[in-house]
């Protein structure tokens, strides 16, 4: 794929005042969520069994992602996304002063502090979908990929100086004061929230929620790009986990740092994503997407070998500059991918199932690595994650990322109104769709092929099966049969799920046949 000509500034879609409030707001509710996991993970360094537990803090940071980042994504996508981030936001803050409250009266026990940092890790499920689906609405598309790496900086200035107070806070106050930060975090992002003015969306009825849900992961299965997109994510977490998970242990045991030292490790972290997201605009210039990946694989893997090799600070602090460079290189560019690809009926919830890889990611990477640091050794468990790394870079060659800038994503109603002698029942079904073909003998084989692009096509916007027969009595002749759930999936076809590019591929496939198709719909006879 060839590099992009051109790349907007990295710090273009901060010009947009929406979009730069609700960044900064973010970015204190990040800021929080980090002092939050580092005092959490403090209070459990020389408790028995530190090397899981402290792995098991992120773990249950990442595991409600998982289970609840899909139905998040498809609540964002149904109801008011605004609405739903003030609601998450409100009681994460209930959650974090519970916190709180119960550590400075010293009745924090491992399992309640895991329990409760399970539930902070739920408010993060059902916000981040959300968030990153709004995103595409607050700026302009060719600021996609800029924006992706501004979150993506959000994130590590976050790590960054996240850890780096809450060591001076618990040095001077205690934990109980970090995780009352991370209480005001929430408060500051809802008062943003409530200051932005969303416009109303006008899509008709909301979907059902189930319904949703099934869309959401059947689109997903139906997209090769999509598939691509989430495969090398995780051949970049899982191993790329075992830094941030480990690293607590690499500071206290390896390098006899305290919580201050620490947090200047991840602030090394923290200094090359930033520098990363100012040099991506030029690295995408000069560089293809799988080119980068490729090579921020490998910086990566080479680190954490480092990292698990050498016993001295400044040099763990010097290499870790570059992979904080090679992480956001990797993450904002396969979250912008996907923001750029996915339309905007479907964007909350194929977001959603990215969030699941990257919790799955760097969960349950997490508790690997700490699982195998324990049972071996610090050293080993790096080296084992630095090869995995290096094995995962090498796949680029073979599952290499599609170019999706010059798609067209945006909504295309281009289908013909149906015409009906009956009056479905909008949520009756099944609902079988038959459209009838004629194509002469010479392009019969092209036609077969433009027709399998076609079958992913309506089986991303809604079709549960999908067949194409050829008449018996006529050979020229060609049925596409597809089913729909309800009437009511076969309206959102027709309404909102098309984009340009499945126009284009409708066409290629009808340019093949003589004269349009004719269609018939089949409702249920009762």
């Amino acid at each position: 794929m060839p590099p992009s000509p051109r790349s907007a500034s990295a710090w273009a879609p901060l010009s947009v005042a929406t979009f730069r409030w609700l960044w900064l707001a973010l970015l204190a509710s990040n800021i929080g969520t980090w002092m939050q996991t580092v005092g959490a993970q403090w209070l459990l360094v020389d408790a028995p069994g530190a090397d899981a537990l402290v792995s098991l803090v992120q773990t249950a940071s990442m595991l409600p992602i998982v289970l609840l980042a899909l139905p998040s994504g498809a609540l964002a996508d149904t109801f008011d996304r605004r609405r739903m981030l003030l609601t998450v936001q409100a009681g994460s803050c209930v959650v974090a002063v519970l916190l709180a409250v119960l550590t400075a009266l010293d009745r924090m026990p491992p399992a309640l502090l895991l329990t409760l940092t399970f539930a902070l890790g739920a408010g993060q499920a059902l916000t981040l979908p959300a968030w990153q689906a709004v995103i595409p609405e607050l700026v302009p598309r060719p600021q996609l990929p800029s924006a992706s790496a501004l979150g993506a900086i959000s994130q590590n200035v976050a790590r960054a100086v996240g850890p780096a107070i809450a060591g001076l806070v618990i040095a001077s106050v205690g934990v109980a004061a970090v995780f009352f930060l991370n209480a005001a975090s929430f408060v500051v992002f809802a008062a943003v929230l409530l200051w932005w003015k969303r416009p109303d969306d006008d899509t008709g009825p909301p979907e059902r929620f189930a319904a949703a849900v099934r869309a959401g992961g059947r689109y997903v299965r139906h997209s090769v790009v999509v598939r691509r997109i989430l495969l090398r994510a995780a051949l970049f977490l899982l191993p790329g986990s075992a830094v941030w998970a480990l690293l607590p242990l690499v500071a206290s045991r390896r390098l006899g740092l305290g919580p201050g030292g620490y947090g200047l490790l991840l602030a090394a972290l923290g200094v090359g994503a930033v520098a990363g997201a100012a040099l991506l605009p030029r690295l995408r210039q000069r560089l293809s997407v799988n080119r980068m990946l490729l090579t921020a694989a490998i910086v990566f893997g080479a680190v954490t070998i480092v990292v698990g090799l050498v016993p001295v600070e400044i040099v763990v602090a010097l290499v870790l500059i570059p992979a904080g460079v090679a992480w956001v290189t990797v993450l904002s560019s396969v979250n912008a991918s996907l923001q750029l690809f996915l339309p905007n009926w479907v964007r909350a919830r194929g977001l959603g199932i990215y969030q699941i890889v990257f919790a799955a990611g760097q969960g349950f990477g997490a508790l690997l690595w700490g699982v195998l640091a324990g049972a071996t050794s610090l050293a080993v468990a790096h080296l084992a994650a630095g090869a995995l790394m290096l094995a995962g870079a090498a796949t680029v060659v073979r599952w290499p990322l599609r170019d999706v800038a010059g798609l067209d994503r945006s909504p295309a109603s281009y289908w013909p109104e149906p015409h009906l002698d009956v009056s479905p029942s909008r949520y009756g079904g099944p609902v079988l769709v038959l459209l009838r073909y004629q194509v002469p003998a010479e392009r019969e084989d092209a036609f077969r092929s433009a027709m399998d692009r076609v079958r992913l096509s309506r089986r991303r916007s809604g079709a549960v099966r999908w067949g194409l027969f050829r008449e018996g009595e006529h050979g020229d002749r060609f049925v596409e049969v597809y089913q729909v759930a309800s009437w009511d999936e076969h309206q959102r076809q027709h309404e909102n799920r098309l984009t340009g590019t499945d126009r284009q591929i409708d066409e290629a496939a009808r340019e093949l046949a003589i004269g349009p198709p004719s269609v018939t719909h089949l409702l249920p006879a009762d």
